[in-house]
């Protein structure tokens, strides 16, 4: 977007030293070691359920690739097990520590900010045990996140970078009905964060917006940089296998062989819409028996959020609505078993209430699958309209039922689409998103150094 640029931001030297350094020693601008942050959710569990979703694979495959490029990465998150070592090595170069705050088990997402200053300690604690200037630089995921980092950043003399992922006054704006809105304190807190942070990181453009817009963010201090798709794992089926492959993955997961099939794959919470799918797959029996009569939607995720209030009301609803018979509840997948999933599917439906980019749509497409999307968030960059499938403005059963028949009808634009994804998804891929991200590293240590060198030469003058 316009005003926001590739690499810019704003230091804000704020007199915090090293343990033995002075304050116009300063360090260079290598970045050597990345402290990363994500308090309620660790890299380590299974996307799809509880908490844990987009966020952890980002998390996971930029760490896996900054390190991959010589940056080490060590990752802070919540210790929900005493089974849990305190520390982890998830790959070479990349460590996750599990730091003690609260009880392990039976606190949800909104009872953290509680345990904010047990977690900043355990933070601290680590830090201080290493030598002197171990981190260079802080990335922050989440606004429980950014508010450790803010008070890291401070304690270390070191720049923050903060990706939110998702943001409460947007959400709040598109609240799916029943759902709850986030709390006056979450508001708050990406405030201080947003006001905080040496550089904000958004997915796409219209985050951008969303921050400078609704939070005041210097239009300087936002970086956009696309979340990526792992293009090894998630492929497309090889010329003239496309039959072949969509047999056996259906074979493989217990799915009808000759239906049509509409995949939803996610957490299962009022957020993500799964309801809008079912209630189209009912709509689809009365606009265009024919084609429904040959569809079965399956729903693989675990219920999160607000979904956790009643975990079988999506199972109760596709019963209400007399669709039991043709929808298939699968547990959350390994990322193994999605590429499974995605050529299984003739579309993959995502039709969330708001999403930051949209990650699902990105590994659907890659692996050749059409995408058909809410036009919401990130969601018309995840996916092109007509090229690499379809977006659908609202959440209308009726207009969901009428986009889905269409596309399911026709077999040789489903073609035409999934050679569109494929195309769509090589532009984006976590290598690149891990270069764009240690660029916005290297910057905001300089503008860091910078600061404190004018500072100090002030000082002296």
């Amino acid at each position: 977007m316009d005003g926001v640029r590739e690499a810019t931001g704003v230091a804000r030297w704020t007199g915090a030293t090293d343990r033995t350094a002075t304050p116009c020693q300063g360090r260079n601008a290598v970045v050597r070691r990345v402290a990363t942050i994500s308090v309620h959710t660790s890299p380590l569990d299974q996307p799809g359920t509880g908490d844990a979703g987009g966020m952890n694979v980002y998390i996971v495959e930029v760490a896996r690739r900054l390190a991959q490029a010589g940056v080490e990465v060590e990752i802070f998150t919540r210790a929900t097990s005493s089974d849990l070592p305190p520390v982890v090595e998830m790959a070479p170069g990349v460590t996750v520590r599990h730091v003690m705050a609260g009880p392990f088990e039976g606190l949800a997402k909104e009872d953290l900010p509680a345990q904010m200053c047990a977690f900043t300690n355990g933070v601290l604690r680590a830090e201080a045990a290493g030598p002197v200037g171990f981190y260079d630089v802080i990335h922050s995921h989440y606004w429980l996140s950014g508010q450790v980092g803010w008070l890291a950043k401070d304690r270390w003399g070191v720049p923050l970078v903060h990706t939110a992922h998702t943001l409460a006054k947007v959400k709040n704006a598109m609240l799916a009905e029943g759902d709850r809105p986030e709390p006056r304190a979450r508001v708050l807190g990406e405030e201080q964060v947003v006001a905080e942070a040496d550089r904000l990181v958004a997915n796409t453009p219209a985050e951008a917006h969303d921050l400078i817009r609704l939070y005041g963010a210097g239009a300087e201090e936002v970086t956009v940089v696309p979340p990526g798709v792992d293009l090894d794992r998630f492929v497309p089926p090889a010329h003239g296998q496309d039959r072949a492959v969509k047999a056996r993955a259906r074979r493989r997961l217990g799915l009808p062989p000759d239906d049509l099939i509409v995949a939803f794959v996610g957490r299962i919470q009022p957020l993500k819409a799964p309801d809008v799918l079912l209630r189209a797959a009912t709509a689809m029996r009365t606009t265009d028996p024919a084609i429904a009569g040959r569809v079965t939607t399956v729903i693989a995720g675990g219920p999160s959020g607000s979904g956790l209030d009643r975990p079988t009301s999506l199972i109760e609803l596709a019963s209400e609505l007399g669709i039991g018979d043709s929808v298939r509840f699968l547990p959350p997948l390994p990322r193994d078993r999605l590429v499974d999933l995605y050529h299984a599917a003739d579309l993959v439906a995502v039709p969330s209430h708001n999403e930051s980019f949209g990650l699902v749509a990105l590994e659907a497409q890659a692996s050749g699958t059409p995408v058909v999307a809410a036009a919401v968030g990130g969601l018309p960059t995840a996916v092109r309209d007509g090229v690499s499938g379809a977006l659908v403005h609202g959440h209308d059963p009726d207009l969901w039922a009428k986009v889905l028949g269409d596309l399911l009808a026709a077999p040789r634009l489903r073609a035409e689409l999934a050679a569109g994804a494929v195309a769509h998804a090589r532009d984006f891929s976590w290598n690149e998103t891990a270069v764009s991200l240690l660029a916005v590293y290297r910057e905001v240590v300089i503008q860091r150094r910078a600061a404190r060198a004018a500072i100090c030469s002030g000082a002296f003058a």
